[in-house]
């Protein structure tokens, strides 16, 4: 992290802010406890904050939904109750079906994919939220999402008639076409559900499989490398545009860092926690020939079906994406 020490130490000498300046103090909800990765990547972000403005914005950061809950976030952030939040960028597909896109199945599978469909996403992105006086300041993806049962899954049909745990519409579409019965479940409820028989699978992270404890209550993962979903830090425009504009600069820098930060700290976090729970008893089962190419199917159905209804900026992503 020398390098990107260094670059905020940069950025703060140019803007010349000095500790002198009155502070301005915002709360910041997160969805996340500390120990989730994305949390921490912002702990940080906050810190740099701090430095890059001279003191002049402080950020206190409300983790686990402590101060709103995960599905109030955006809108709290909206109507001006706080000036800055976190949230799952796919819980708004709803809205728009290009806010989803990255929890498409199978549409981009890898870092390097992701990276290139959140490039094509983000101007859309802009826009729409722009419109709702919202801003993005940064993008950060989860590891690919992988399959987690109370035994090994060979085909699709093997997830027939399973509770199967969803956090999207994406994701309820998915688990529909592959014959299991979706059901909503914030992630701090995970093992509760499991326990409570409320679900009985799940597609998620090596990083929620860790930090849940998955081995409390299932005893396989197949990384199935289904999608590459982000989370993503926004802004109230109009009490963005009230700051001083070296407060600008300053937030805009920090939030670069946490970008590039997040990112590699994400692909840190996917083979560590693979880690963990194999550590803890956990079985990682490479996929099957046979259960990749049933759910690829249903990956591909998904989004014919999606690109048949989509908007024209929405059909747009989609072509950049595969042109790139």
């Amino acid at each position: 992290m020398n390098k990107l020490t260094g670059i905020l130490a940069t950025a703060a000498i140019s803007i010349g802010l000095t500790t002198s300046v009155q502070a301005e103090n915002w709360d910041m909800p997160t969805p996340y406890s500390d120990a989730v990765f994305h949390t921490a990547n912002i702990i940080e972000f906050a810190s740099d904050v701090k430095a890059t403005t001279g003191g002049a914005l402080e950020i206190t950061v409300h983790s686990a939904g402590s101060l709103f809950k995960h599905g109030d976030i955006k809108n709290a952030v909206r109507s001006r109750q706080v000036p800055i939040g976190e949230f799952f960028l796919s819980r708004l597909s709803n809205e728009d079906a290009a806010f989803g896109l990255d929890s498409q199945p199978f549409l981009a599978t890898s870092y390097e994919d992701a990276a290139r469909l959140w490039e094509a996403q983000k101007p859309v992105i802009t826009e729409l939220l722009a419109a709702q006086n919202l801003m993005p300041l940064f993008a950060v993806p989860w590891p690919t999402q992988g399959l987690y049962t109370k035994k090994e899954i060979k085909t699709v049909d093997d997830l027939s008639g399973l509770k199967f745990r969803a956090y999207n519409a994406a994701l309820e579409s998915f688990a529909t076409l592959a014959g299991a019965a979706p059901t909503q479940v914030e992630a701090p409820d995970i093992p509760q559900a499991f326990a409570t028989g409320q679900v009985e699978a799940m597609i998620t992270s090596p990083s929620t499989g860790a930090s849940s404890k998955a081995w409390d209550f299932l005893s396989h993962y197949t990384p199935i490398n289904a999608w590459v979903p982000k989370n993503i830090v926004v802004v109230n425009k109009q009490m963005f545009d009230a700051l001083d504009p070296e407060v600008q600069a300053g937030i805009l820098a920090s939030a670069a860092i946490a970008e590039q930060r997040g990112w590699e700290m994400s692909k840190a976090e996917a083979e560590a926690k693979t880690k963990v729970m194999q550590d803890n008893g956990i079985t990682v089962v490479e996929p099957s020939a046979e259960l990749l190419a049933g759910l690829k199917a249903i990956g591909d159905k998904m989004l014919a079906d999606l690109q048949a209804t989509a908007s024209l900026e929405t059909k747009a992503i989609i072509d950049d994406y595969n042109a790139n």
